[in-house]
């Protein structure tokens, strides 16, 4: 188990500490809720996680297979629904990976993209399809 502490600064903002590491980051509602957009907001978080966590999954089994994507990217794009309550609607991800990977290896690697934990954590009504340009 892995503990996070998030303490309220006041005007909407948050701090948020990794317990292992003590690591901190600061969050921020967004404009247009109300917000600074000083900082991610916390649904910014769930799509920079979303992010993160292909490249991780894809990382691991790049590295089993002795395939480098050192300078891959995953850019993701939020989109917020208010109907019928405000959610995220949709995590739209581009995952752009360096030149020079096998047909074989890109197929393993798309598929291993769909196995993020984050991916199959988040709720089916928010799509999430994911984009791969293989350089």
């Amino acid at each position: 188990m892995v503990k996070s502490t998030i303490t309220y600064e006041g005007e909407l903002a948050c701090v948020a500490e990794h317990g292992p590491s003590g690591a901190t980051f600061n969050t921020d509602a967004p404009v247009d809720n109300n917000g600074r957009g000083l900082n991610f907001s916390p649904t910014d978080l769930v799509g920079a996680a979303l992010g993160s966590c292909i490249l991780t999954v894809m990382g691991i089994l790049a590295r089993r297979l002795e395939v480098d994507m050192t300078g891959a990217t995953a850019a993701v794009d939020k989109e917020m629904v208010a109907d019928p309550v405000r959610r995220i609607g949709e995590l739209r991800v581009k995952v752009t990976m360096p030149a020079g990977i096998s047909p074989e290896n890109q197929k393993k690697l798309e598929r291993a993209a769909h196995t993020c934990p984050v991916h199959k954590s988040l709720h089916p009504d928010v799509k999430m399809p994911i984009e791969f340009d293989w350089g």
